[in-house]
């Protein structure tokens, strides 16, 4: 979806259900999708709290600044000898909406292969109803969380 383009409504997002998703990140979208609203804004603060601390082998220096967020949202990638991504994220606990996504890019797409991760559609969050309870710029930032993900994996793998 095009960056300032209006997110389609729940009747317009049939489409979006036939996408394939991994595992762990389709139940996310599925679960998201049929719950109320109230439902989704405390699923996103649930998720908020699962971003754990970096781990000590990971530099925060190193984390690539994500600029499209509206919060300082930082994240890096990494690849494995067993070709596992692994994801980390660094933003401050003030920032639930942007951490409460990061949280579910973390519980449905960490632990994925690089195929797998570069496989998810770039919108695959709209429908979800967050478009209900965020903005449409943090949606975007949504997006460019994503875009940087996936951006840094396909630039691991070349190496």
């Amino acid at each position: 979806m095009p960056v300032g383009s209006i997110p389609p409504s729940r009747d317009e997002v049939v489409s979006f259900w036939n996408m394939t998703l991994p595992a762990k990140l389709e139940q996310i979208v599925r679960v998201m999708k049929a719950s109320p609203k109230q439902f989704r804004t405390e699923a996103l603060l649930d998720y908020s709290k699962r971003i754990p601390p970096l781990p000590e082998h990971v530099d925060a220096g190193n984390l690539e600044q994500v600029h499209e967020c509206q919060t300082p949202f930082f994240l890096a990638t990494e690849i494995d000898e067993d070709g596992v991504v692994h994801l980390y994220f660094q933003a401050p606990p003030e920032s639930p909406t942007v951490r409460g996504f990061a949280g579910m890019l973390l519980d449905g797409l960490d632990g994925s292969d690089a195929e797998t991760i570069l496989s998810v559609p770039d919108d695959f969050f709209y429908g979800m109803g967050l478009e209900e309870v965020v903005t449409p710029l943090r949606l975007r930032g949504m997006g460019a969380i994503l875009a940087r993900i996936k951006r840094q994996v396909r630039e691991l793998t070349a190496a």
